[in-house]
């Protein structure tokens, strides 16, 4: 059974809430500027590079710099709040960890697009192959690269003239 999984927006309160205890079992502060990148972070959906959640962030406030976006999402990475992920090309994204299940990837190596899907066949044929070589999956990633519906359609229609 072949389902795309739709990304949810976890509440930024409830982000806001673990970080905070996070933070304090830490002995870090809480900053003005490290909530804002959090709200920023949780209002979007998808998997976004540190350069593009300074770009939103600095549309709340002009002050933020990108050592400041760094520092944050290492701290929710460390949390469990966001994943980071390391897709083909080198760039990081990261998207919302809280109360994600898992899922996979299909990455448009034209448009950079990521679309997430979760297909039940697919987990149970890896369980199965685990344990045909007697292997103890502990966790795993699946990205399968190539054209998006709409990349594929632009390359296959001939250019016309203006």
């Amino acid at each position: 059974m072949k389902r795309a999984a739709t990304p949810r927006k976890p509440a930024p309160a409830a982000a806001r809430e673990r970080l905070a205890s996070f933070i304090a079992s830490r002995g870090l502060k809480a900053t003005r500027q490290r909530d804002l990148i959090v709200d920023t972070f949780f209002s979007q959906t998808g998997h976004l590079s540190v350069d593009e959640l300074v770009e939103k962030a600095k549309q709340r406030d002009p002050s933020i710099g990108a050592a400041t976006v760094y520092r944050t999402m290492k701290i929710l990475a460390d949390a469990g709040l966001a994943s980071a992920r390391h897709f083909e090309g080198g760039q990081t994204r990261y998207e919302a960890a809280l109360d994600r299940h898992h899922h996979d990837h299909l990455i448009c190596t034209s448009c950079g697009n990521i679309a997430e899907f979760e297909n039940e066949r697919i987990e149970e044929l890896q369980d199965r192959v685990a344990e045909e070589h007697g292997f103890t999956v502990t966790h795993h990633k699946l990205e399968l690269y190539g054209l998006c519906a709409e990349c594929k359609q632009r390359q296959s229609t001939p250019n016309r003239q203006r």
